[in-house]
């Protein structure tokens, strides 16, 4: 488990919806129960200050930390796909994303790339990139923040031929690995979520930390799917999807987990001091 993509987690799951800030000494008693150790955490967190996506600042002999505004639109990105309850109508375009960024310019060309499979963007040949979801305004406000609008063009399309709608997706997109993927999640929560479920229904007491610990461990491999399911509209999924059936369980477990987990970050949190008050914060 990696310090940086758990902070993530951590940030996206519950301090950004108290106040979106938290002191350095609960960040690192709350990473301590993933069994990270307070100098793996103080690195993640000085990587992430270097990288942009957190911000600092000192009350008293405290440090708090928060999100940057950009970390604060990736966790809304996440959280709006990972909790997202339909899938849209697909309206039978496709959009292209087509850049040619000089060779000068490779980390600009490759972080473009990783923004653009982050979005659920598929690669159709090196440059080209493909995604059945209207994405045009996220990719629009990664191009202009970046300054490269004079490199790339994008594109609303009709598919004529020669693949079938499905056959393309096969050819950008690796489905068998993210059936697989799913597969591999309904394994191993399937159980978990049956066993707590029993368990609260006989009226068992379940510890706030293990709903705290299993909570955001379920978040943190469910987040994963982010970076390879692009959210396929129905008339693109195979005749076998396990997608749905993991999205099912993913919501289910998180709901018997949620109060126990959020009772325990409140043990834990601490704001700083002109902070407002947990009552006047707004919950997910």
């Amino acid at each position: 488990m990696r310090p940086q993509s758990m902070l993530f987690t951590i940030y996206g799951e519950y301090v950004r919806h108290y106040g979106s800030e938290i002191w350095v000494g609960s960040l690192t008693a709350l990473m301590g129960e993933f069994g990270l150790t307070e100098q793996a955490v103080r690195a993640a967190i000085s990587r992430m200050l270097r990288q942009g996506w957190l911000e600092s600042r000192k009350v008293g002999n405290r440090s708090y930390y928060s999100m940057s505004p950009r970390g604060k639109r990736r966790l809304d990105e996440a959280a709006a796909r990972i909790y997202k309850q339909e899938t849209d109508v697909w309206d039978g375009k496709w959009r292209i994303a087509s850049y040619n960024i000089p060779e000068k310019d490779r980390g600009i060309r490759d972080q473009l790339r990783k923004e653009l499979a982050w979005l659920g963007f598929g690669m159709l040949t090196t440059s080209t990139w493909i995604s059945p979801n209207d994405l045009t305004d996220k990719v629009r406000d990664i191009v202009e923040s970046r300054g490269i609008s004079g490199y790339v063009e994008i594109f609303k399309a009709d598919h004529i031929a020669w693949s079938k709608s499905r056959q393309l997706v096969q050819k950008c997109w690796n489905i068998d690995e993210i059936n697989a993927a799913y597969a591999e999640f309904i394994e191993v929560y399937r159980p978990s979520y049956e066993k707590l479920l029993t368990m609260m229904q006989q009226g068992d007491t379940i510890p706030d930390g293990y709903c705290f610990v299993e909570k955001s461990k379920l978040v943190h491999w469910y987040r994963k799917f982010l970076f390879i399911d692009p959210d396929f509209p129905e008339e693109l999924l195979p005749d076998v999807w396990l997608g749905k059936e993991a999205d099912q369980l993913f919501h289910n477990y998180y709901d018997l987990l949620h109060t126990g987990a959020s009772r325990f970050f409140e043990q834990v949190y601490e704001p700083s001091p002109d902070a407002l008050p947990l009552r006047n914060i707004e919950h997910a």
